[in-house]
């Protein structure tokens, strides 16, 4: 019993001092982020996030840890956008992670689905994929109301259609290059299905 007791008292001493010797990660200024978004962002992404331009993605309350992937990414490349990547380039890490936090800070408002011919098509690709293609249901990672899964896949409810089928076939085409398993996926779907199940996110909610 005594050696029972020594072994988990060693147990939680080595774990207390890993957590001690981790890195804290760094804190989001939200005050700052927003001076930041207003400097940078506003033009394109609205005062709030909520874009009004269909070509140009909603970034309200979608979730901290992919937008500063993606920020970091446009800014090193390896998501290829000239645009992104001029302005990407002038913010610095801390800049990028407080934009991305103040941005999840912020209320998403819904979208519409507007598509009544192939709202069904879009709904049974996103709840149950393409199985003769082994295409996965959408849901399956980012929700069945499209909230996604914070820090692992992104917020897709209420993204306007015209930007989600834009980023589908950049994944489909290989011109966008930042997540194997969306290229894969992508791979595998047609332009109807794509413009399908891009309508019926953008009634999600």
């Amino acid at each position: 019993m005594k050696s029972l007791a020594t072994l988990l008292s060693a147990t939680l001493f080595a774990a207390t001092a890993f957590a001690a010797d981790a890195p804290a990660v760094p804190k989001a200024d939200l005050v700052k982020g927003a001076a930041s978004y207003a400097a940078v962002c506003v033009a394109c992404h609205a005062a709030d996030g909520n874009s009004t331009v269909p070509s140009q993605a909603k970034l309200a309350q979608q979730h901290p840890e992919y937008l500063l992937k993606q920020l970091l990414e446009f800014k090193s490349g390896v998501r290829d956008n000239p645009v992104m990547k001029g302005f990407a380039a002038a913010l610095s890490e801390s800049d990028a992670r407080n934009i991305s936090w103040w941005l999840a800070s912020q209320k998403a408002k819904p979208g519409f689905s507007k598509d009544k011919d192939t709202v069904m098509l879009g709904e049974r690709i996103y709840r149950g994929g393409i199985s003769d293609r082994t295409v996965p249901a959408c849901a399956g990672c980012h929700s069945p109301n499209g909230a996604g899964i914070p820090a692992q896949y992104p917020r897709l409810s209420g993204q306007y259609a015209e930007y989600t089928a834009a980023q589908l076939i950049a994944f489909r085409d290989g011109t966008r290059k930042n997540n194997t398993v969306m290229h894969d996926v992508a791979a595998k779907m047609n332009d109807r299905e794509i413009k399908a199940v891009s309508d019926y996110i953008a009634g999600l909610r």
